[in-house]
């Protein structure tokens, strides 16, 4: 690929360009302003938590934070503390969110990107986690040229030129899966999260992580199997747990270093662009584009966009070294329009409410009818976080939702949502109580095999 140098860029300012947004279900919930009946684990954790710096390290590593911020943003590191975040070390090392954060200020960052801007958007997450957005970036006009040479291999061809020129000028992303997972990550896993943070904006791009073998598969052959099917890096240290390597594309650093000077309101920030790209990777077998947001098709599907369920959720049970099953619940003809439902709502609904008691975020696929389609099945990504009625008492499901432009939750009725949801990534203990269930990617790899079949005939 032709090379480019976007190692050092200037600062200039760039106006934003209008992105083309995804469409829309035709009604939303009314927002309601009460407390939730109950949350997931992740806002109202049983568990004891350190609120006070106890050793010298400790409250060394916080001074030096401190002082590298101004007011507003050692308000939010005194937050960070005092809300018990700051001290996690729920990490794949134990190294906690203070270690993290220390080591982005003291040690080498990737030669684009600015220390004290990564540790801002840390904190802006810590205090905040629903600024996390899949909203593109646009690329500024001192850029647009050699950005479209690498997407078109430094073509001369006008026509090719100028398509490449409108997608990035009307680029929409499809990572609403890969978002929807880093903000789980960030929530119910918030060391581990930064973490990744620290690795993903270092030099070398990247971070490693021991896994579980039978969080993918009840099988160790299986497990390995999967990981050398999605071309996952790795390296098996026993029968029962492997290293990986997490990287993003290499095109994904070019995005975050043209962010760490020239991001405007709303748009995904550096950590969200390293890390939706590297989730992206993980899930596509390795051949997300981040200049083009597109992604090869392969055994499994198709299409060249966003994830598929069982894609999402091998991504969700490496990063978060959980056994999550995809569940099915819309049953979907051969010409994508919406036939039934696997089960009755209140079975979902009570899988869903369990699934939230247990400490789990729900991050689940709705569709609606798209009318520019055909009326075939559109669909969308979020994550419930909580459940609660209102004074009428109807139930209202919380969500994020990283495409709304809103750094808030949202509140989506019941009778909106469960008519509407496709899949839901449930802890396998529960969706083997109602469903009898083989794993997805193997019903994906059969799905495959009978249309090569039928296309064959």
């Amino acid at each position: 690929m032709a090379s480019v140098n976007f190692q050092n860029v200037n600062i200039y300012p760039a106006a934003g360009v209008q992105q083309k947004k995804a469409v829309t279900p035709p009604e939303t919930a009314p927002v309601s302003k009460q407390t939730p009946a109950f949350r997931s684990v992740a806002y109202t954790s049983p568990v004891t938590v350190r609120t006070h710096l106890t050793t010298r390290d400790e409250k060394k590593k916080y001074e030096e934070l401190s002082n590298e911020l101004n007011l507003e943003y050692r308000k939010k590191l005194e937050y960070a503390l005092k809300s018990g975040q700051l001290l996690k070390n729920n990490s794949n090392d134990k190294s906690s969110v203070l270690d993290n954060l220390h080591k982005i200020i003291k040690e080498e960052r990737d030669p684009g990107l600015d220390k004290i801007t990564i540790l801002q958007e840390c904190l802006d997450i810590l205090a905040n986690p629903y600024v996390i957005t899949q909203t593109c970036e646009d690329i500024p006009a001192q850029y647009k040229r050699q950005v479209i040479g690498l997407i078109t291999n430094l073509s001369e061809d006008p026509k090719k030129i100028a398509e490449t020129k409108w997608e990035l000028d009307n680029m929409h992303t499809g990572t609403c899966p890969a978002a929807s997972i880093e903000f789980d990550l960030a929530t119910k896993h918030t060391a581990e999260f930064f973490r990744m943070v620290e690795g993903l904006t270092s030099p070398k791009n990247e971070v490693a992580k021991v896994i579980k073998m039978d969080n993918l598969s009840e099988k160790s052959s299986d497990a390995i199997w999967l990981l050398t099917k999605f071309k996952t890096p790795h390296v098996m240290q026993d029968f029962d747990t492997a290293v990986v390597l997490l990287k993003p594309d290499d095109n994904a650093i070019i995005r975050a270093r043209i962010q760490n000077h020239h991001r405007d309101k709303g748009e995904r920030s550096i950590i969200d662009v390293l890390m939706q790209s590297t989730l992206m990777q993980l899930g596509s077998q390795q051949t997300y584009d981040s200049l083009t947001d597109k992604r090869a098709p392969n055994a499994w599907t198709q299409e060249d966009g966003g994830l598929i369920d069982f894609e999402k959720t091998y991504v969700e049970s490496v990063v978060e070294d959980k056994n999550t099953t995809s569940v099915t619940y819309q049953i979907v003809d051969e010409n994508g329009r919406l036939k039934g439902y696997e089960k009755d709502f209140n079975t979902i609904k009570k899988q869903l409410l369990d699934t939230l008691k247990s400490g789990n975020n729900i991050i689940i696929g709705y569709t609606w009818p798209d009318p520019e389609n055909g009326n075939r099945l559109a669909g969308h990504e979020i994550t419930i976080v909580g459940y609660k009625t209102n004074e009428k008492g109807e139930g209202i499901f919380v969500c994020q939702d990283s495409d709304d432009d809103v750094a808030a939750p949202i509140e989506l009725s019941e009778k909106f949502l469960l008519p509407k949801i496709h899949h839901a990534g449930l802890p396998d203990s529960i969706a083997s109580r109602d469903f009898k269930y083989e794993d997805s990617w193997k019903v994906g790899v059969d799905d495959f095999q009978e249309m090569k079949k039928q296309a064959r005939a």
